[in-house]
């Protein structure tokens, strides 16, 4: 079941990130009867192809005797979830992973695909120990692109901006399984009271080093949204270094604060938290399942103070009359910094990409600062370590925009978290160096 669920979900991947996430999800509704183990299985093979799909095809391409583009999709998945358990699940006997190909392969209802699957399979199990990689220190990018699972454009990216050790760094840390961190939802307990709950449902949670409301879940044992303390909007699931961009910005219990790219609004029901779910945030997104998700969330939560509109950020605004006191500006950026969390950004996202997504991200702040009143701030916010979208965007808004002034968040981010401010001011977590997502964050104020 599990590898057929996992199966089905990487045939649908498109270039939306987390296609295949979304996908799973959705065949996890349709087979309500799957047991928590095999839901982990199919995620965790989930994600483990799409984490090492450079590495896996490049291993497939050098025992195919023909044309690698002329494999069949679905047959090419069913090649690649075999190899992942054989190359990297200790726990799968290999027979176990090649016969349950060949049982896939064998739907297809021709019997030679079956054979072939099996053949190449079995070849490899036999010389694992001896797989052909391109030369370390000769071909060293190359190298690590195929064997780090990077495409090449990244890894040369990284060299050329961090040096190679940094950037090896940053790879592997990338490739490991990221952190399950949740935020205590402070309008009905405190991170103490959850933590003591979540011991009462067996859950091994511990507190987290910077976000002051983040609990760690170390072993859950199946999805959060089973716990009670989940269905009684104790917690939301947020990542660290996202948890701390609401601190940055730190909106008053009467502001009124506008949430450009909304989302699912991780940061909104956040600054509603903060601000004692008083004054009043606008959360703006283009699409409608992301604001009923929202909305789903704030239910939830209990929060009251949050309107989701659909909106497109990048557009003009004036049909909203009021102005705000804050503004939060999540924009769409390369994802880079979460890639541990979303491995198929190594998949979708194109060197491309970068400079045009940092063309909308220097909109969407034209946007939001023709909204925000004069005295007003406006906090920028990326999961991405790009600075074509980071420290030149910054550069770009302040040089075109004589009304928009730098806020040093040294002197605004508490004790706690006065190590992840760098030398000029910026917000700026690297996965490697603070265990936490890659994030940026400048703050702005009008005058």
């Amino acid at each position: 079941m599990s590898r057929n669920l996992a199966l089905k979900s990487l045939n649908s991947v498109t270039n939306a990130p987390g296609g295949a996430e979304r996908r799973l999800e959705f065949l996890f509704s349709k087979n309500p009867h799957i047991s928590e183990r095999d839901r982990a299985f199919a995620v965790h093979l989930v994600q483990g192809v799409l984490r090492w799909q450079i590495r896996l095809d490049w291993i497939l391409k050098q025992y195919v005797r023909f044309p690698f583009g002329k494999i069949d999709p679905e047959v090419l998945d069913i090649l690649r979830l075999a190899l992942f358990q054989i190359i990297f699940l200790d726990r799968v006997p290999d027979s176990a992973a090649v016969n349950e190909a060949v049982k896939q392969a064998d739907k297809k209802g021709r019997k030679h695909v079956a054979r072939f699957v099996n053949g190449i399979l079995r070849q490899i199990c036999r010389e694992k120990g001896q797989l052909p990689y391109p030369h370390s220190e000769k071909q060293r990018d190359f190298y690590r692109s195929v064997y780090h699972a990077y495409p090449m454009w990244l890894v040369k990216k990284w060299t050329r901006e961090l040096g190679p050790d940094m950037a090896l760094r940053l790879m592997e840390t990338g490739n490991q399984t990221p952190r399950l961190v949740v935020r205590t939802n402070t309008l009905r307990n405190t991170r103490e009271d959850l933590l003591e709950r979540l011991e009462k449902e067996n859950i091994e949670a511990r507190a987290v080093p910077y976000a002051p409301e983040g609990i760690e879940l170390t072993r859950v044992g199946g999805s959060v949204s089973r716990l009670r303390s989940f269905k009684e909007g104790r917690f939301q699931v947020q990542g660290e270094a996202a948890q701390i961009c609401a601190r940055l910005l730190s909106p008053g219990k009467s502001h009124r604060v506008l949430d450009m790219c909304a989302g699912l609004g991780g940061k909104s029901t956040h600054m509603a938290q903060l601000m004692g779910d008083r004054g009043w945030i606008l959360a703006l997104d283009t699409s409608i399942p992301r604001l009923r998700g929202l909305k789903r969330n704030t239910e939830r939560l209990g929060i009251r103070s949050i309107s989701p509109v659909v909106a497109d950020a990048t557009a003009s605004l004036s049909c909203f009359r009021s102005v705000f006191h804050k503004s939060m500006v999540d924009s769409p950026c390369s994802g880079l910094g979460v890639i541990s969390k979303h491995p198929d950004t190594k998949l979708t996202k194109k060197e491309d990409d970068i400079k045009r997504l940092a063309m909308v991200q220097k909109s969407i702040l034209f946007r939001s600062c023709e909204k925000l009143a004069a005295g007003g701030e406006m906090l920028y916010v990326t999961c991405t370590i790009s600075e074509e979208e980071n420290e030149e965007v910054v550069e770009s808004i302040l040089r075109k925009n004589n009304r928009i002034i730098f806020q040093d968040l040294r002197q605004r981010i508490p004790a706690w978290g006065f190590d992840l401010v760098n030398d000029n001011g910026f917000f700026k977590t690297f996965p490697h160096v603070h265990g936490m997502e890659g994030f940026f964050a400048a703050l702005f104020k009008k005058l």
